[in-house]
């Protein structure tokens, strides 16, 4: 299986993710105050149907991760929509016949410019709740796989986004 996944890290590169990389999801790690930064300190809190309230809790997101064993991260940069590449490459690998695949993306969600709140989401097939809106604490999950990660600390910072497709 390891070199079928590795498989899908190639694809996830040339779609334009940066790196992409199978990893353990004991490596994944999922924390009640990520939510709560979501919730205080982003604009898109109840905006947008894969943000938090909407998204699934630190808990259910922990007790979905304990059913897998096995992860693929990926990094892209600015112009590269790593959720659009993790929906996608969620899709490949159940057709591959990996029908346990479920993905995460990164930030709000982009597909629409305003969410549908009422009458449900516009792109099921792509739309994903990011990681950190699901409880992921995106900084040590990356960090914790080799990947280099930094605070944003001005708008001319350079801007990492991390997405993960939970696979067996």
């Amino acid at each position: 299986m390891m070199t079928d996944l590795r498989s899908f890290c190639r694809k996830a590169k040339k779609a334009g993710a940066l790196k992409a990389k199978v990893i353990s999801t004991d490596s994944v790690v999922t924390a009640n105050w990520v939510r709560y930064k979501c919730q205080y300190g982003c604009d898109g809190y109840g905006a947008c149907l894969t943000c938090p309230p909407y998204s699934p809790t630190p808990e259910e997101t922990a007790s979905i991760i304990e059913e897998f064993d096995t992860a693929i991260l990926l990094h892209g940069r600015e112009h590269v929509n790593v959720t659009r590449i993790a929906a996608e490459l969620e899709r490949e690998i159940l057709l591959a016949g990996h029908y346990k695949a479920i993905a995460f993306g990164s930030g709000p969600c982009r597909f629409c410019d305003e969410c549908n709140l009422e009458e449900g989401c516009k792109h099921p097939s792509l739309a994903r709740p990011s990681m950190e809106s699901a409880g992921i604490d995106v900084f040590q999950t990356v960090r914790n796989n080799g990947f280099d990660i930094r605070v944003a600390t001005c708008y001319e910072s350079r801007t990492d986004y991390f997405a993960l497709i939970l696979v067996e």
